[in-house]
């Protein structure tokens, strides 16, 4: 959801700005969100065919809810170790 608030509308660019998800769960997960319409996906007959998923009215609605999670996290959630920095 954050990447596609943010602009991504690209498949790789979704997937590039959550590390460590495979590319087999993040089309589950947009295939969800479409279901439930809060995601539009559109397919352009280029050579090769592009892919865009955008927000709809119902997904753009969830952007204070996603802004306040994120929040949140950033100041609850502890950071992940970097190795060799103490």
């Amino acid at each position: 959801m954050r990447a596609l608030l943010a602009g991504h509308t690209r498949f790789t660019d979704i997937a590039q700005t959550v590390p460590g998800l495979s590319d087999r769960l993040l089309s589950e997960r947009l295939k969800e969100l479409e279901a439930e319409e809060i995601v539009v996906r559109t397919v352009h007959p280029d050579t090769p065919v592009r892919v865009e998923y955008r927000l709809t009215a119902r997904g753009e609605a969830l952007t204070p809810v996603v802004s306040a999670l994120a929040e949140w996290s950033e100041r609850w959630l502890p950071l992940p170790a970097t190795a060799g920095v103490r």
